[in-house]
Order: structure tokens, then sequence, then C-alpha cells
């Protein structure tokens, strides 16, 4: 008896990618609005914990602010436009 037998190439097809270049450098974080954005990974909130804590005790003219996306993996497109309308800048912490 003869069976028939798909196999799958499991290195698939990768998609296109299109480089795109970064935002511009600030001069200086003095009086800026730094986002420190937890992108809800294990730990990440330990770490943008301690990473205002820094900013407070060696940036203290920098507004450090903390923000969540409403759930991980997901794009929260209100989350993005107060950063974009509030923020200076934005460091992304994904855990551990």
């Amino acid at each position: 008896m003869s069976r028939s037998l798909t196999v799958h190439d499991p290195r698939g097809t990768p998609p296109g990618v299109t480089g795109e270049r970064l935002a511009p450098r600030l001069r200086s974080l003095d009086g800026k609005t730094i986002y420190l954005v937890d992108c809800l990974f294990d730990n990440s909130d330990r770490f943008m914990g301690e990473l205002l804590d820094w900013f407070g005790n060696n940036l203290p003219s920098v507004d450090a602010r903390i923000v969540k996306p409403r759930e991980s993996w997901v794009d929260d497109p209100d989350m993005r436009k107060r950063i974009e309308n509030d923020g200076d800048g934005a460091i992304l912490g994904v855990g551990l």
C-alpha cells in the first residue's frame, strides 16, 4: 500500500525587510521628557523602576515617566500618540 507524504520546509520564506533610519539623537536630555516603555516582558516592570530611580538620582532634570501598553505584543496607538505628543524620547524595556 502506498501513502502520500507531504514535507514542509521548516525554514520557510522570510519576508522582505526594508531598512529605516533611526530617529535623530537628542543633543541633551536636560529638561526633556523621556518615556520608559515597559513592554510587559517578565521582570521588565522591575527594570523600568530601577531605570526611573537612576534618572531621578543621576539626571534629575529629565522628566522620566513609565508607561505600559494595554497588552503585550499588540500595538497600542494611544500609548504611541501620548509618547509622540508629550515626549522627547523613549526607552523600551524588554525584561531580564
